[in-house]
């Protein structure tokens, strides 16, 4: 090796190098708060403490509320009318009441009634479909609550035979049906067995009496020929 002669000290005042530092490191944020609460009276200590302490809570309040605003709560679904939740099921005759010497107009016929689902639903009903009859429940009005089965009777009067068909076909009741949601007049339309019994009564009610003619008298009196002597 040549060129050997006294060493120098690295970055030496003498030989006036230099280095740049890059990133001198400034007062951590640890440091500051301390030197800071260090320079505070116990009496401003507490200050602070009561102050953050009230900021903290008062976040814990709101911030839920506005996350809350912020996505509502979906709407209440409403309820069902009252005609779509509502069925009428046919169960029969009751009978024809019958008075000796007279035509029946009037006869009770059984239906059983289902609500599904929705609040409670009260009925009315309001006609037999053709005019000249005159229908209403036993008793007049009526609640049924869902899930469950009512049974109910249904007096149809026959008020007036003109124009009346002897042999209905695809008979219904008007009925007046309400629950929270609305009133609706919905008309319930029965099979064939409803039908027919329904015809019963209109030809027990509308087909004239035969009154039967009394015997003519025999004998004399009643000979159109006299004797003669």
């Amino acid at each position: 090796m040549t060129g050997i002669g006294p060493v120098e000290p690295v970055n030496s005042p003498q030989t006036g190098d230099s280095h740049d530092v890059i990133g001198v490191d400034e007062p951590r944020l640890t440091d500051r708060w301390n030197t800071w609460w260090n320079t505070l009276s116990p009496r401003a200590r507490r200050t602070a403490l009561g102050t953050t302490a009230l900021t903290l809570l008062t976040a814990g309040i709101l911030l839920p509320r506005a996350l809350s605003d912020d996505h509502p709560a979906p709407p209440d679904t409403p309820a069902p009318w009252p005609a779509n939740v509502t069925a009428w099921r046919y169960l029969g005759s009751a009978g024809l009441p019958r008075t000796p010497g007279t035509h029946p107009t009037s006869g009770l016929f059984r239906f059983a009634v289902d609500v599904r689902s929705g609040p409670p639903v009260t009925l009315r009903v309001t006609g037999a479909a053709l005019a000249g009859l005159t229908a209403h429940a036993l008793p007049d009005t009526f609640t049924v609550h869902a899930g469950t089965t009512r049974r109910v009777t249904v007096e149809i009067t026959v008020s007036d035979c003109s124009g009346l068909p002897l042999n209905a076909d695809l008979l219904f009741l008007d009925v007046t049906l309400r629950n929270a949601r609305a009133i609706q007049h919905h008309s319930f339309i029965f099979g064939s067995a409803y039908s027919d019994a329904l015809s019963g009564l209109l030809r027990s009610a509308c087909t004239p009496i035969t009154t039967p003619q009394a015997p003519r008298p025999s004998g004399s009196a009643g000979s159109q020929n006299t004797d003669r002597s």
